[in-house]
């Protein structure tokens, strides 16, 4: 039974090295592959995009405003050329007059009308051209006014497409970060796992170190008690000496007085003839020989 009980201890013994061996290795990968996660999750943050503003390139399209009215001017040219026609217009009728000997009234008739003709002919040719470039000018601040909107809107689409960039982008990176994190969160609890089944591996070797002692004294124990025998003189009778063991101890064959130490006749010795160190004072007070320790075998003959 001993042995079966060491047997079984050593069977724990070797298991918990085993197990101690495989928890150690699959701690190591588990450390390693935690240790590469948390690196690669350090670059992931160090390498995010930097936080921009979407409305960084925001023009101020005021200057591009104007006022279509700035420039008119008093459209003089027109009757100017008039005015030079009439005049020459003039210079030849009163030649003729002169030729034709007409008095000085009809000439100065003939003037004021042609001055009149002048005046109105200015007047038709001026609001003409006011009108006109006033309607240059209204059509000029309406293509001013739609370049502005579509400059505007142009502006706007440039700052949303930045903006959406950046929070797509954004959003890929944190995803990016949360799995390599959870895979990092993994590792570390097969790291734990493996720490703790390699010390429930240590500490099945230690039980089994100790179930081994245990059996170990037992079994020495169980051997010295079977190697021993009453050897009392007290506990004897009919006691004959038959021989000498090599090292000069006396054999005798001798029967035990209470049967319960053996029914017979046996072979042995007397405890206050062999050295002291192979004596066991038994629990009833009479001496014990550990026969392991002499020359001499106790047998029943």
């Amino acid at each position: 039974m001993a042995y079966v009980a060491i047997g079984g201890a050593a069977v724990s013994i070797i298991g918990g090295i085993m197990g101690m061996g495989s928890a150690a290795a699959a701690e190591r990968a588990a450390a390693q592959k935690a240790a590469a996660l948390n690196a690669q999750l350090d670059s992931l943050e160090k390498n995010r995009q930097a936080i921009i503003n979407p409305y960084a390139a925001t023009k101020d399209l005021s200057s591009m405003g104007k006022n279509a009215y700035a420039n008119i001017g008093v459209a003089t040219q027109a009757a100017e050329f008039q005015a030079e026609q009439n005049d020459l217009a003039l210079a030849s009728t009163l030649d003729t007059l002169r030729a034709t000997g007409a008095s000085a009234g009809g000439a100065t008739a003939l003037a004021q009308a042609a001055l009149k003709s002048q005046q109105q002919v200015s007047a038709s040719l001026e609001s003409q051209e006011a009108a006109n470039e006033k309607l240059r000018a209204a059509g000029e601040e309406k293509l001013n006014e739609f370049r502005i909107s579509e400059a505007q809107k142009m502006q706007d689409a440039a700052n949303a497409a930045s903006q959406f960039k950046y929070s797509e982008t954004e959003k890929r990176e944190i995803a990016k970060m949360d799995r390599v994190a959870s895979q990092l969160t993994g590792a570390q609890n097969q790291q734990a796992s493996a720490a703790a089944a390699g010390q429930m591996a240590q500490a099945n070797m230690f039980s089994g170190i100790g179930s081994a002692v245990t059996s170990g004294i037992g079994a020495i124990n169980a051997r010295n008690a079977a190697n021993t025998a009453a050897s009392d003189r007290m506990l004897k009778k009919n006691i004959n000496l038959i021989g000498k063991s090599p090292s000069g101890l006396n054999i005798y064959s001798f029967e035990y007085i209470d049967p319960k130490f053996g029914e017979g006749l046996f072979q042995g010795v007397m405890s206050d003839e062999v050295p002291s160190k192979a004596v066991i004072k038994g629990n009833s007070g009479y001496d014990r020989v550990n026969y392991s320790l002499l020359d001499v075998e106790f047998k029943q003959i």
